[in-house]
């Protein structure tokens, strides 16, 4: 059993919660949870593109199984935040307006398989099904759900479906102090035409990258990473379908029509103080309109262009160190410079970091 909780109260009015924990029953080989907490999908080093876990925690029943050394298998079902009122639920209660959430879940699994020592391949899907009671086809773990999907809406009906996903994740120690990954979020493609520049609906999201360890210096560490997600990945023409809770999404942080490039060198002097440095740039292009109706020219999703034209950008140069006190206890101090422009940086950044800034940060955390 866990337990976290957290509140925020902002001046002048307006607060966050957050509460994680639950209950999680374990044997030899495997284990079974009821937990609120993130979950997080994909190798990476500056965020997962699959599920990252920025999104706020959500309830979700949770089964982890390895029966052998070769194959690990991961599952959940989890209870979204959809943030859309349920309008046929509205009723008056007194002098007030009784609100409701349309129902929204996720149901994913990811299975993971080493052929070979140090390396590992992973396959899995994923359904957002919204506006009906749980599914109890969504509650087995081993499914393919888009084909769940097909068969209880058989007239084939895009507005009558979910919004499934497909997802990959590779990861290769096999070069002594290198690790290599890669990672794809499949929101949609039509294969037949994913070349015609025209007609393509390739949605999708992929990262790639390398960590160097020990290579000229002991405890030197040295990590590259790019992303791109393409125009409409983790996006879907049914608001309550979205790849989102609390209308956050639960992809890459940018979202779609985006890029990102990480760098960093980190060094461990002593064995528990880690220094680093990093730079970080990103870029944004035009959340297109898509409304999924194939006769209409502009939101039918089809052949649009990635980043044709960069909205908003930001590059970050950052040196954190950290320092361990005890087990799970450590104090950090971090400076950063960065700039955040164009036409869109008011909507994508706050406005304390607009422009070109320099913030130095210094704090503690235990356990989390």
């Amino acid at each position: 059993m866990m337990l976290l909780i957290i509140k925020w109260i902002k001046k002048g009015g307006g607060d966050f919660d957050e509460m994680r924990g639950g209950l999680t029953y374990s044997w030899s080989w495997g284990s079974l949870g009821l937990v609120k907490d993130h979950l997080v999908w994909g190798d990476n080093y500056h965020g997962s593109n699959i599920l990252s876990g920025h999104q706020p925690s959500f309830t979700m029943l949770k089964l982890h199984l390895q029966p052998v050394k070769w194959f690990d298998f991961n599952y959940v079902h989890g209870w979204l935040v959809s943030d859309v009122i349920d309008s046929s639920r509205l009723y008056m209660n007194g002098q007030s307006l009784r609100k409701s959430y349309r129902p929204k879940y996720l149901a994913a699994n990811l299975f993971t398989f080493t052929p070979i020592k140090k390396f590992q391949f992973s396959i899995g899907n994923s359904i957002i099904y919204s506006d009906q009671n749980v599914q109890p086809a969504y509650l087995i773990p081993f499914f393919f759900y888009k084909t769940v999907d097909h068969a209880q809406t058989s007239t084939g009906s895009n507005f009558l479906g979910q919004n499934s996903q497909l997802f990959f994740n590779v990861s290769s120690r096999n070069i002594r102090n290198v690790h290599l990954y890669a990672s794809m979020f499949v929101d949609e493609i039509a294969l037949g035409r994913a070349t015609d520049k025209d007609k393509h609906t390739n949605f999708f999201s992929v990262k790639a990258g390398m960590r160097l360890s020990n290579l000229a210096v002991k405890n030197l560490f040295v990590t590259a990473e790019y992303t791109r997600t393409n125009p409409l990945a983790y996006r879907h023409y049914i608001t309550t379908a979205t790849y989102a809770s609390s209308t956050y999404n639960m992809g890459h942080y940018l979202g779609d029509n985006a890029e990102e490039v990480y760098f960093s060198f980190g060094y461990k002097p002593i064995s528990r103080l880690l220094l680093e440095v990093s730079y970080t740039a990103a870029s944004k292009g035009y959340e297109y309109a898509y409304t999924g109706v194939s006769s209409d020219p502009v939101g039918n999703g089809l052949g649009l262009p990635f980043l044709s034209r960069a909205y908003w950008q930001m590059s970050d140069i950052g040196f954190r160190a950290r320092y361990q006190l005890l087990n799970d206890a450590w104090i950090f101090l971090g400076f950063n410079s960065s700039e955040h422009k164009g036409i869109l940086v008011d909507m994508y950044t706050m406005p304390e970091y607009r422009g070109k800034q320099t913030t130095i940060n210094i704090g503690a955390n235990i356990g989390f």
